[in-house]
């Protein structure tokens, strides 16, 4: 005979899951006042998250547990997950739940967040929808699901906060946390550097589709030419100036131009390549243009490793 426990769901040490006890044993009877469960992390296609068992605890729960709910908020090391209950007398209650990881794309391009459980073991929830950047450069992503208790559907949006970078050739980044593994590293398909704007393409995976969702990024902005640090694409967003970072191989160019051949912080070639009039080059650039004119047709390094 089975019968309904009322208890509460909590994440431990290395997000182990844990059931706390709150329904009454009456006398006489031995009953756990809590259940410590082995399982694996994943998200369901309903933005839920689901919980399968080890083999040992399936024969008494089933196979899966799945916990109603929605996500609260992405942080940057963080997913929260906002658990709905209701009790036997029909009564619902809210509390919240924390899993701590890494956020990264995986092969697709999609979302993931990496949910830790020890050195290098990890549980994936796969964030199987396409996402969007805004008017600050942020990722939004955007999905519907009924709710449990009005009994309909509402649109969700995560903003992850961050910022983009140009590290590797056909890869674009954004960075949430540098200090981490939080990282969005996007396999592209073609890229084009311009005057006043960075340009990226990329397919997203998405569930149920024939082909990737198309997706341009484009980063308006700046370049700049900074001794000691290299070529800097500055882009301002949410009244805030954040910089992109890069080295360069630099020749003069016909027409008053300057071109430039782009690597990144490990002067590695990106596949990149940049023509700036000669006029847009101020303050600590006009120092770098006249090393070029005394050097004639020779290639200068800008950043990466080389300082001018």
């Amino acid at each position: 005979m089975r019968r309904v426990q009322e208890g509460q769901f909590r994440i431990g040490p290395r997000n182990t899951l844990t059931y706390d006890i709150k329904t009454p044993v009456p006398a006489g009877i031995k009953a756990p006042h809590q259940l410590k469960l082995k399982g694996e992390w994943s998200l369901d296609h309903d933005h839920q998250l689901r919980f399968t068992l080890d083999k040992l605890q399936r024969k008494t729960f089933g196979d899966e547990l799945t916990i109603q709910g929605e996500i609260l908020d992405v942080k940057k090391n963080a997913l929260l997950f906002a658990v709905t209950t209701r009790n036997q007398k029909g009564n619902f209650s809210l509390y919240t739940l924390e899993l701590s990881g890494a956020w990264q794309a995986d092969a697709k391009n999609r979302l993931t967040f990496k949910v830790a459980k020890g050195g290098d073991n990890f549980d994936t929830l796969v964030f199987s929808g396409a996402w969007q950047i805004d008017k600050n450069y942020q990722i939004i992503y955007r999905y519907t699901k009924a709710n449990l208790i009005r009994k309909h559907k509402r649109l969700h949006m995560l903003a992850f906060k961050g910022y983009w970078d140009i590290a590797d050739k056909a890869r674009l980044s954004y960075v949430i946390d540098k200090s981490s593994d939080s990282v969005f590293n996007f396999k592209t398909s073609a890229s084009i550097f311009k005057g006043n704007y960075v340009k990226y393409e990329l397919g997203i995976g998405v569930s149920g589709r024939k082909h990737p969702v198309r997706r341009l990024i484009t980063l308006f902005g700046s370049w700049k030419i900074k001794k000691g640090v290299g070529l800097v694409f500055e882009i301002e967003a949410d009244k805030k100036i954040r910089a992109i970072v890069l080295g360069a191989e630099a020749r003069l160019g016909e027409k008053n131009t300057v071109t430039l051949r782009l690597r990144n912080n490990l002067n590695q070639d990106i596949a990149g390549k940049l023509e700036l009039a000669r006029d847009v080059f101020q303050g600590e650039g006009q120092a770098f243009l006249r090393l070029l004119r005394e050097r004639g047709q020779l290639t200068i390094q800008a950043g990466a490793g080389w300082k001018w």
